[in-house]
C-alpha cells in the first residue's frame, strides 16, 4: 500500500489517538480526527466537527452498550459524545487498531471498548495491543489470538482507524510507532 493513498480515522484525544495521528503525519498519512463541538482534543490536523445531527447518526443505547461490554457506562453527554465519535472512527475504517487492555471478559477497558465491540460486531478486522501483555492481539471472531513479534499486524487497507486509551505507556507507544514502520517504511 502506498502511503500517500491510505487514511488513518481517529480522535485525536490525548494518549494513544494523539501518537497514531504523529505516526501518520511521519509517514505522509492522511489523518482525520473526528471530534465534537468543546471536547478538547490533541491533533489539530485533520480535525471533523461533527454537528449535533451526525452525532444522533452514531448513536446507540448505553444500556446496550453496558450490558454488552458487562460494565455500567453513565448517560453523561461528553461520554455519549466520545462514544458516537467512536462509531464515525469504527464505521470509516476498513480495519481497527487498538492501544489498551483486554479484560477477562473478552472486551477492551474503558470507553476505548465500545470501539473495540463495534468492529467485532460489524466484522472488522480487529488488533488490539494489550499494554499490560506487552503483545499484539487479533479478534478471530470468537476469541483473541496472541500475535507473536514475527506476525504483529500489517495495515493493509487504505482506510484503517487508531483509538486506544488516553493512559498510553511506553510499549503502547513503540507498539504504534513499529505499526507504521512496518507498514509504511522507515
Amino acid at each position: 500500500m502506498k502511503r500517500d493513498e491510505g487514511i488513518l480515522f481517529s480522535g485525536g484525544a490525548a494518549g494513544a489517538e494523539a501518537a497514531f495521528g504523529a505516526c501518520a503525519e511521519r509517514h505522509g498519512v492522511e489523518e482525520v480526527n473526528f471530534t465534537f463541538e468543546g471536547h478538547t482534543i490533541a491533533r489539530q490536523r485533520g480535525v471533523r466537527v461533527l454537528n449535533h445531527e451526525e452525532l444522533q447518526a452514531g448513536d446507540v443505547s448505553l444500556e446496550y452498550v453496558s450490558r454488552l461490554m458487562h460494565r455500567r457506562f453513565t448517560d453523561a453527554p461528553t461520554i455519549r459524545r466520545v462514544l458516537q465519535t467512536l462509531w464515525y472512527q469504527v464505521n470509516s475504517g476498513q480495519e481497527i487498531y487498538v492501544i489498551g487492555t483486554i479484560l477477562d471478559d473478552g472486551t477492551v477497558r474503558g470507553g476505548t471498548g465500545w470501539g473495540a465491540e463495534f468492529a467485532k460486531l460489524c466484522n472488522k478486522p480487529l488488533h488490539v495491543f494489550d499494554q499490560d501483555k506487552n503483545s499484539w492481539f487479533t479478534w478471530t471472531g470468537e476469541d483473541w489470538q496472541k500475535r507473536s513479534s514475527t506476525d504483529a499486524p500489517l495495515i493493509t487497507h487504505l482506510h484503517f482507524t487508531g483509538t486506544g486509551t488516553r493512559k498510553l505507556k511506553d510499549n503502547g507507544k513503540r507498539a504504534i510507532d513499529q505499526l507504521f514502520s512496518r507498514s509504511f517504511g522507515a
